[in-house]
């Protein structure tokens, strides 16, 4: 893989690539995306929230057998009239091949490395794929943790299970939209653990997981150096460009020599993913 970084800088294509003939909101780019990242046959763990969508999608169009979980132990299901509300929601229940609890989930399978990857979504993310869904500090007025934990400007929702999916999964997917705000150089705090401070971390601490392979966006893909383990960019999507996810990155983000733009979706793809986001909550632009 070639790592030098990239000195084109293309403008972004006019916005009716996205809403011409087949009309898809960035969302919907988004979960089609890192959806693809999962392959047929693999088994697959899903968090709350997009990610759901987006491995259920995957499993509707090209991954009939896709071992599907999600971390509360839901395991193959196919979800049934829209988004589910959590983890353990009916609408994933109703047609379940087999139930388990979290701690099956998350403490037999994921943590001893069986899992071959998981989707986790982000409040926050940094250069080296470390995820923040704790809280938000105020730097500016000296807020942060340092050696004692003081409260957040903004409570999040916390890591749930995203911290054991990220810690043991054999490869991660993480899903986050796009903004200057939410892709930082350094996460306030670390929920669910990427390449941590980069390099051969994660191996010195010990983690079963091979770490996170990619971070899907609403505007393009970013993947890890191999060596240093920094984020960089990789593709790009039909109405986003190099500039505009520079943009909207909160560190000095290199692009690959390779870096192109990444096929739009297909007819195919857009309908198998209405048919699991029946509600079209992806449909609304964010």
């Amino acid at each position: 893989m070639s790592t030098a970084t990239a000195t084109r800088t293309d403008s972004a294509p006019e916005a009716a690539e996205r809403k011409g003939p087949l009309r898809y909101s960035r969302q919907e780019m988004m979960a089609i995306a890192a959806g693809r990242e999962i392959k047929d046959g693999e088994l697959a763990i899903f968090g709350v929230g997009l990610s759901l969508l987006a491995g259920y999608f995957a499993q509707e169009h090209h991954g009939p057998n896709i071992r599907s979980m999600t971390e509360g132990g839901i395991y193959g299901a196919t979800p049934i009239g829209g988004l589910p509300w959590g983890i353990e929601c009916n609408r994933l229940s109703a047609n379940a091949t087999s139930f388990t609890g979290g701690l099956d989930a998350l403490g037999f399978l994921v943590a001893s490395g069986r899992v071959d990857v998981g989707l986790i979504g982000a409040a926050q993310v940094d250069k080296f794929g470390n995820v923040n869904t704790t809280g938000i500090w105020d730097r500016s007025k000296g807020q942060g943790l340092g050696d004692t934990y003081t409260p957040p400007k903004t409570r999040l929702t916390g890591a749930g299970g995203a911290n054991d999916i990220a810690s043991g999964a054999k490869r991660t997917v993480i899903m986050v939209t796009h903004e200057a705000k939410r892709f930082v150089d350094k996460v306030d705090y670390i929920s669910s653990p990427g390449y941590l401070e980069g390099g051969d971390a994660r191996a010195r601490y010990g983690f079963v997981g091979g770490g996170p392979s990619a971070i899907v966006t609403t505007l393009g893909i970013l993947r890890p150096h191999p060596e240093t383990k920094e984020f960089w960019l990789d593709a790009y999507y039909p109405f986003s460009s190099v500039d505009e996810v520079r943009a909207q990155t909160g560190w000095d983000l290199k692009v690959f020599r390779h870096a192109s733009m990444i096929a739009p979706p297909t007819v195919a793809e857009v309908e198998a993913l209405r048919r699991v986001d029946v509600t079209g909550m992806l449909r609304r632009e964010k």
